[in-house]
């Protein structure tokens, strides 16, 4: 009984880590821009960070599928950690982990191949992650009734907040920036009009 209830609280608590990395990751990923950096910090430093935290989450979301098997009160089967809604328990809910589960390690190997992948195909692969993190907060909200009130539920909230403003904020500074096709015409208009300043003469006629 001890044992049960050690693995019942392990699941939910790898759950809870889970989800509060996968935010951090995503919100990561959303924030980076083209040349894979991050105000104030280098290309390395991005990349190392990224992959580190995604593989703590794979170890924290690897816990927390092991415990919930484990644990007898849900009986879910091991099937169900790779076929999606497979399982007799909460059969919707736990599918749409499962899903979140095979997304999210289509985006690891693809990751980690990605010197062999066109990068074509590894940006379309990895917008699976817009696709993946409300399905995962979907499954987390559903299978579990700690977050569903309380101080989890305000979390929850948190964390979704925090990756819809970093969707945001990304969407607001792509509109801003100035159009690729349209950078090239407005260096030329900026040129002509220094050479223009710089030929413009002054009060006494002579050229500056």
């Amino acid at each position: 009984m001890i044992t049960g209830t050690a693995f019942w609280f392990a699941s939910r608590a790898t759950g809870v880590i889970s989800l509060i990395l996968f935010s951090v990751v995503a919100i990561l990923g959303i924030l980076v821009n083209r040349q894979g950096r991050l105000p104030g910090l280098p290309r390395f430093a991005v990349t190392g960070l990224h992959r580190n935290l995604s593989l703590l989450t794979v170890a924290f979301l690897g816990t927390h599928i092991v415990t919930a098997i484990v644990d007898g009160y849900a009986h879910i089967p091991w099937l169900s950690t790779v076929v999606p809604f497979s399982s007799g328990y909460e059969r919707f809910w736990i599918g749409l982990g499962t899903v979140a589960v095979d997304l999210f390690i289509a985006l690891i190997v693809t990751s980690l191949l990605r010197d062999r992948l066109k990068p074509s195909i590894w940006r379309a692969i990895h917008w699976l992650a817009y696709v993946s993190y409300p399905v995962i907060v979907a499954h987390s909200l559903g299978a579990s009734k700690d977050l569903r009130s309380g101080w989890l539920l305000a979390l929850t909230l948190a964390t979704v907040f925090a990756v819809v403003t970093a969707i945001g904020y990304r969407v607001l500074d792509a509109f801003s920036a100035i159009p690729r096709h349209a950078r090239v015409p407005e260096q030329f208009e900026q040129a002509d009009q220094n050479r223009a300043d710089t030929a413009r003469p002054d009060k006494k006629g002579s050229l500056r």
